[in-house]
């Protein structure tokens, strides 16, 4: 059986639908936006705000402090000697161990004494014949002169016994001379040293034969430098010595040709000074080839520890006291071709301050602008720090030094 147009399923479904009444739209509805609401009710919270970085600040250092410009120099003995022959002659005894400390007059070396000896006997022997005949010369002018009042000697043969006495004295000064001079070498064949020092190796060993010379071209035994005090020179360029001199002349800065100014010394290796001195020279004139000024301090060495040639930082005073504010390296950050420090400003944010550096003092850096007593400086946690945001800041804690 055929069905009609209107009896088709399609027909009829579509009949449906539009004989549904309208509220069955209305529910459709409903139930779509319920599932929507269900579906926002499973959306996850938003984050909380990230809580403030934590850093440490402090407040800077205030004290009185001393501006000091350091310097290479190079130590160099007070007194220092090449000791050398002065008699020819074989070596017989050394006296001393290589680098030993010696004593002025310790005995060094001993060069066989025995030809001075002989001719010192040789001389003592002539100024004693000299002697007898100045003597006898001496009588026969006594006898002349008084036979001559009687008449029964010449005025020509006093003349001649004067001058007989006379050549009598010449020739036992002459005695007396090759005497001394006999005995000199005797003393020059024990050669001591000249004054305490540091004695260096043996040049010449116990059987060689040296040349002597008082000229300087004596055979040399070896060398002694003194230890105690040492001197260290330094060169200050001509900027710095035109501005102690402006120091000088406004009353901040005396001059260390007229007062000896104190120095601070740090050896090789040292993080800070170890031996203090005073500038005791100034050279009179500026070296033309390097532009510096020749400057020397006197530093004690009782420990005989520096010896000369080391190399050693001198600090020289720059300027007179003042107060000054310091912070520690490690807060002072670089920002370009300028230096900054971060400040906690009173809501906790972070602000960038540039600032000028000067000189170290005792471990701290002296800040000569930029900053005020009562800024509360970042000095630990600069990584942690952003221009502009909110830190969580502490304390740091009490150093126990001076403040």
């Amino acid at each position: 059986m055929e069905l009609s147009a209107s009896e088709k399923p399609g027909h009829l479904a579509q009949n449906e639908s539009f004989n549904r009444p309208p509220g069955s739209a209305l529910g459709a509805l409903v139930i779509l936006l319920a599932v929507n609401l269900s579906g926002c009710g499973n959306t996850a919270p938003a984050p909380p705000a990230a809580a403030a970085p934590p850093v440490t600040v402090a407040q800077p250092t205030k004290r009185t402090v001393t501006d000091w410009d350091e310097f290479t120099g190079r130590f160099e003995a007070v007194d220092e000697v090449q000791v050398r022959a002065r008699v020819g002659g074989f070596v017989t005894n050394v006296e001393f161990k290589d680098g030993d400390f010696v004593k002025a007059g310790d005995l060094l070396y001993i060069i066989d004494p025995r030809p001075f000896e002989a001719v010192a006997e040789q001389a003592d022997g002539q100024l004693a014949d000299a002697r007898a005949k100045a003597e006898l010369a001496k009588r026969d002018l006594d006898r002349g002169l008084s036979l001559v009042q009687t008449s029964a000697v010449s005025e020509q043969v006093v003349d001649q016994r004067r001058q007989a006495l006379q050549a009598a004295h010449a020739a036992e000064t002459v005695a007396q001379g090759a005497l001394k001079a006999a005995q000199l070498n005797i003393e020059f064949s024990h050669v001591v040293a000249p004054f305490a020092g540091r004695v260096s190796r043996h040049l010449v060993s116990i059987g060689n034969l040296v040349q002597g010379s008082d000229n300087g071209g004596g055979t040399l035994l070896t060398s002694i430098v003194s230890l105690d005090p040492i001197y260290i020179y330094f060169d200050i360029d001509e900027a710095t010595y035109l501005k102690y001199n402006r120091l000088f002349f406004a009353g901040k800065r005396p001059s260390s040709r007229d007062n000896p100014n104190p120095v601070q010394v740090s050896l090789t290796g040292e993080t800070k000074p170890s031996h203090d001195g005073k500038v005791d020279f100034l050279d009179n004139r500026l070296d033309v080839s390097t532009g510096t000024l020749r400057g020397r301090a006197v530093v004690p060495n009782k420990d005989f520890s520096i010896l000369p040639g080391q190399f050693g930082r001198v600090r020289l005073i720059a300027s007179a006291p003042y107060d000054a504010l310091l912070l520690p390296d490690t807060a002072i950050a670089t920002d370009q071709s300028r230096k900054i420090v971060f400040v906690v400003k009173s809501d906790d944010t972070v602000e960038a301050r540039p600032v000028t550096l000067g000189p170290l003092d005792e471990g701290l850096r002296v800040i000569r602008e930029g900053l005020k007593p009562d800024d509360r400086v970042i000095v630990d946690g600069l990584q942690r720090a952003r221009v502009g945001a909110k830190v969580s800041p502490h304390a740091a804690p009490a150093a126990g030094g001076k403040t």
